[in-house]
C-alpha cells in the first residue's frame, strides 16, 4: 500500500539539530504540557459519566411512581419497515454508535430506496452491536436522515411511550438489564424487533414521562458542550508538538 522507505532514505533526511541540554529543557516542558492535557481529558470525561448518571437517575425516578405498569415492548412501540424510496438522495445517512448518534461510516450500499426514514422521535439502533450499546434517537436539533435497512427503526407508541424517555431507558442499567435477557449467548447476537418485542418494560404514565423527558432534554446541550471540549483537548497533543518542533527549526535556521 505504501512504498518501501530504504535506510539510505532515511539516513538523507535533514533534522534539526540541538545541544543535549536544551532536548532536555524541551522535553520537560512538553511533559509538564502533556500531563496537563491528560488531567484536562480524565477531567472531561468525568463529566460525561457524571451526566450519564443523571441520566440514568432521571429514569430511575421515573419508574417509581406508583402507578406505573409492565407491559411487553411490542405493545408500546411501533416499527419502521417502510423504506425512504426515491427521496433517499435528499437525506443524511445516520448511523448508531455506542455514543449515540454520529454519521454513517459508511455511505448508500445497494438498494438506496430501502434505506430507513429516521425522523425526530426515532430511535434505532444496529442489530449486531445493540449489547455493546449501539442505540441513537434523533432528538429535536438533529438533522433528520436515513438509515441502513439493516438496523431496527422504531418509535414510541402515540400518547404511550415518550421516544426520548424510551431511548434513555434503553440505554439506562434497566434498558441493558431487558436487552441481555432476551439475548441467547452468541457472540455477535443479532437482535431484530420481534425479539426486542418480547421484554417486559415498566412504564410510568405518560405525562411522568414526559417531565422526564423534559429533564433529560436539559442534559443534551451540556454534553455536547463536554464532547466539542473533548475533541479540542484531543487535538492539542499533536498542536503542542508541532509548535515546539517548528519553533525550534526557525532557532536553528535564523
Amino acid at each position: 500500500m505504501y512504498p518501501a522507505v530504504t535506510d539510505r532514505q532515511v539516513l538523507a533526511l535533514s533534522i534539526p539539530w540541538l545541544e543535549l541540554d536544551e532536548q532536555r529543557r524541551i522535553a520537560a516542558d512538553l511533559k509538564l504540557q502533556l500531563t496537563a492535557v491528560e488531567d484536562a481529558r480524565q477531567a472531561a470525561d468525568q463529566q460525561i459519566l457524571e451526566l450519564n448518571s443523571l441520566a440514568n437517575a432521571i429514569i430511575r425516578e421515573s419508574l417509581s411512581h406508583l402507578d406505573s405498569e409492565t407491559h411487553a415492548l411490542g405493545d408500546v412501540l411501533d416499527e419502521v419497515k417502510q423504506g425512504v424510496g426515491a427521496r433517499w438522495t435528499d437525506f443524511p445517512v445516520l448511523g448508531a454508535t455506542r455514543d449515540g448518534l454520529a454519521p454513517a461510516k459508511e455511505g448508500v450500499g445497494k438498494n438506496p430506496e430501502r434505506y430507513k426514514p429516521v425522523q425526530v422521535g426515532t430511535v434505532f439502533y444496529n442489530p449486531m452491536r445493540i449489547l455493546i450499546g449501539s442505540i441513537a434517537m434523533v432528538d429535536e436539533g438533529d438533522a433528520v436522515g436515513i438509515t441502513s435497512p439493516d438496523y431496527v427503526v422504531l418509535r414510541g407508541r402515540e400518547g404511550v411511550v415518550d421516544s426520548r424517555w424510551f431511548y434513555y431507558w434503553l440505554r439506562s442499567p434497566e434498558g441493558e438489564r431487558c436487552i441481555a435477557s432476551l439475548a441467547r449467548g452468541a457472540v455477535r447476537e443479532r437482535m431484530l424487533f420481534n425479539r426486542l418485542a418480547e421484554g417486559q418494560i415498566t412504564l410510568p404514565p405518560y405525562a411522568a414521562q414526559q417531565t422526564a423527558s423534559r429533564a433529560l432534554a436539559e442534559l443534551r446541550p451540556m454534553k455536547r458542550a463536554v464532547e466539542a471540549r473533548l475533541r479540542e483537548i484531543d487535538l492539542l497533543p499533536q498542536r503542542l508538538l508541532a509548535q515546539v518542533f517548528d519553533s525550534e527549526e526557525e532557532a536553528v535556521h535564523a
